[in-house]
């Protein structure tokens, strides 16, 4: 996993355990104006668009995830 992801999630959401949380959504540690800005911040610093269909609680539940779906993107582009 990157550490700049982890960077940046702890700078939209500094309160949780990015290493091992798997229930960012579902506790609601990110909320939709995190997400929002999450998107934004991801977008930039990979240089990548993560269309509409891709932002659902699967991919943002844990910072794991989150890179699946990054390198994923990376790939397809």
């Amino acid at each position: 996993m990157d550490k700049r992801l982890i960077e940046i999630l702890e700078e939209i959401q500094p309160e949780a355990d990015y290493e091992t949380c798997k229930t960012l959504v579902d506790d609601h540690y990110l909320d939709s104006l995190s997400i929002i800005a999450l998107v934004a911040e991801l977008e930039e610093e990979y240089d990548i668009m993560i269309p509409t269909v891709e932002i659902i609680p699967e991919n943002f539940n844990s910072a794991e995830n989150l890179w699946m779906m990054i390198t994923r993107l990376k790939e397809e582009d």
